[in-house]
């Protein structure tokens, strides 16, 4: 999608964007983040907005007292929301854009909600929203080769170029004779080539198509038509290079899921799917948890493209989009089962076997794999939510909500983890027949959060009782 101004949404998203900056000016910065929110939830191309709302996030911590670097060194947490946004960035990026922002309403200088929002706002074509993240995490880790690599090339996308060679210059004085940061600086004079050569560079060298075509909207579709060519374009040289390269080093794990990775963005599953088992061959790709796990996902990619590609009209499509649904949930199953079988000790595999054993709705299964989970302490957390989520599945509202205190217990910072904790605990003693106990719960969330999911009518609905 393009990313629009102001002058580009409707009267009313207007108005409240320009509320919200008034709101700014005032130093509410809660009330700004609520209305920039809003219009963010309907028009999240708007850059200005979320450029204001950067503004109000780190207004509101420093009016907490949280600094900056500060908080930048120990905010890496992963809350399940931002476990679930980094699964589905690709599938629905401006969804995980919502998610991450969510966090960082809370914890602005939150790494790993930057790392998420910077991913999906380039899947989402909105380079610009992704510089946002990337400057920050850019700047508290200027010698991180892989995040230069992609600051860079969002720069690229932006249309700041020289910046993004810049930048790649800047990590090559730190990796000296780094063949990666070499090829990436060709990617990316190849990539100000096509920008040169594109519509800007009229005839006599003067102007750009904008001030040739006077409808706007038709500027902003050709300008996204012609960055999707570009990224294709690029793509394709990237493949023509990497597979020449191949018969003079056909053991180069790294250029192999290169070309993999390629194919998978291209679309073109089956041939990515070739260099994965290439690799899986070999010596080092038999023992990689990592390398089954992109396989997974590609071969879930091509269920979701040919999902994608039914014809919603036509009178069988329920019958084959719920075949393969069930086709796809069915090997996902099958293969996460595979890598618990290969890799026993691996924790964050049976967290992943629980989910999908949860999602299938096979809750004993699941039980048996959430308990083994939560001894990693990374999805420990995580893990007891979905037990509790189990065990209530089961109407066990007691071992639901004594899941649901432990965690709580052991959860001192307030955010969208404790929040879905706190909802889920409600939830529960409002089964359990203790409405007055479930509000209690429902209402710590209401004092920071009125908009999170449905507790501001649930509390409103209590107290009108009352």
């Amino acid at each position: 999608m393009a990313e629009k101004s102001s002058s580009e949404i409707s009267r009313d998203l207007r108005a409240l964007f320009i509320k919200g900056n008034e709101a700014l000016q005032r130093d509410n910065a809660d009330y700004a983040i609520a209305l920039f929110t809003q219009v963010l939830q309907k028009e999240p191309a708007l850059y200005d907005c979320r450029k204001a709302l950067r503004v109000a996030q780190q207004q509101k911590a420093a009016q907490a007292g949280r600094g900056f670097f500060k908080k930048m060194f120990s905010s890496a947490s992963a809350s399940p929301q931002l476990l679930k946004a980094q699964a589905t960035l690709r599938g629905n990026p401006t969804e995980a854009m919502h998610t991450a922002e969510q966090v960082l309403n809370q914890d602005p200088n939150n790494t790993l909600a930057h790392k998420v929002f910077a991913e999906a706002a380039v899947a989402a074509g909105l380079s610009r929203s992704a510089l946002l993240s990337f400057e920050v995490l850019h700047q508290h880790a200027p010698q991180d080769k892989r995040l230069g690599i992609q600051f860079a090339t969002a720069l690229a996308e932006a249309g700041e170029v020289a910046r993004g060679e810049q930048v790649l210059v800047e990590l090559a004085r730190a990796f000296p004779n780094d063949n990666e940061l070499s090829q990436e600086l060709k990617n990316l004079s190849a990539r100000k080539t096509l920008d040169e050569g594109g519509y800007e560079a009229l005839a006599d060298g003067k102007g750009s198509y904008r001030d040739i075509l006077k409808d706007k909207e038709q500027a902003a579709a050709l300008e996204q038509e012609q960055r999707i060519q570009k990224t294709e374009d690029v793509a394709a040289r990237l493949i023509g290079e990497y597979e020449a390269r191949l018969p003079n080093e056909p053991n180069n794990l790294k250029l192999l899921r290169s070309l993999a990775e390629l194919y998978t963005q291209k679309k073109d599953f089956d041939r990515a799917l070739q260099y994965y088992d290439r690799i899986r061959a070999t010596d080092v790709g038999g023992s990689d948890p990592s390398l089954d796990r992109a396989i997974a996902e590609t071969v879930a990619r091509r269920f979701d493209h040919a999902l994608a590609a039914l014809d919603p009209e036509a009178p069988d499509y329920a019958e084959q989009s719920a075949k393969l649904a069930a086709e796809k949930q069915a090997f996902q199953l099958s293969e996460c089962q595979k890598r618990v079988e290969r890799f026993p000790t691996d924790l964050g595999i049976r967290f992943e076997l629980g989910q999908l054993l949860f999602e299938a709705g096979r809750i004993g299964e699941a039980i048996a794999e959430f308990q083994k989970a939560q001894n990693n302490p990374h999805k420990r957390l995580p893990a007891m939510s979905y037990l509790a989520q189990c065990f209530a599945r089961r109407k066990m509202y007691d071992l639901a909500a004594k899941t649901l205190q432990n965690a709580l217990k052991e959860k001192t910072v307030f955010d969208e983890e404790k929040k879905e904790l706190l909802y889920q605990l409600g939830l529960v003693l409002e089964s359990m027949g203790r409405k007055g106990d479930a509000i209690e719960q429902l209402k710590l969330i209401y004092e920071v959060d009125i908009g999170y999911k449905d507790v501001a009518a649930r509390v409103d609905a209590f107290y009108a009782e009352s």
